[in-house]
């Protein structure tokens, strides 16, 4: 029996969770979906400017496991902007975690969802939630 995967860590979350390109309608192309994850591996990488080494440590992943994601989540973009899909940024297993240093936030914040909603997660942070 394989072992459960471990939660990826998040600094925060994504303050914009959709991307349609002008002229498209929604109903012409499917859209890509790049994962809540995902999203935190490019930033890690191609924003913030670290290593893989750190970014693999700033997630709670493996080097090779945050490599796979990285790429994973390079060929999800490239293929939205080169084909002009919609994209959607949604799910994944991951944790909501303070940065290293921030001393100011607790990131841990969760509001439980009603019933018919789904759980509502915000970043006390930056202010941005994902649905």
């Amino acid at each position: 029996m394989p072992r459960p995967p471990k939660e990826r860590w998040v600094e925060c979350l994504p303050g914009f969770t959709h991307f349609t390109p002008r002229g498209v309608t929604l109903s012409d192309r499917e859209e890509i979906c790049l994962t809540v994850d995902e999203l935190e591996a490019l930033r890690l990488k191609d924003l913030v400017g670290l290593d893989q080494t750190g970014s693999a440590r700033r997630m709670n992943l493996a080097q090779s496991t945050y490599q796979r994601v990285l790429a994973g989540a390079r060929a999800k973009l490239t293929r939205a902007v080169v084909e002009g899909r919609e994209l959607r940024i949604q799910g994944g297993r991951y944790r909501v975690i303070r940065p290293p240093g921030d001393q100011d936030h607790d990131l841990e914040s969760v509001i439980e969802g009603t019933a018919g909603r789904p759980d509502v997660r915000s970043c006390p942070a930056c202010g941005s939630s994902l649905t």
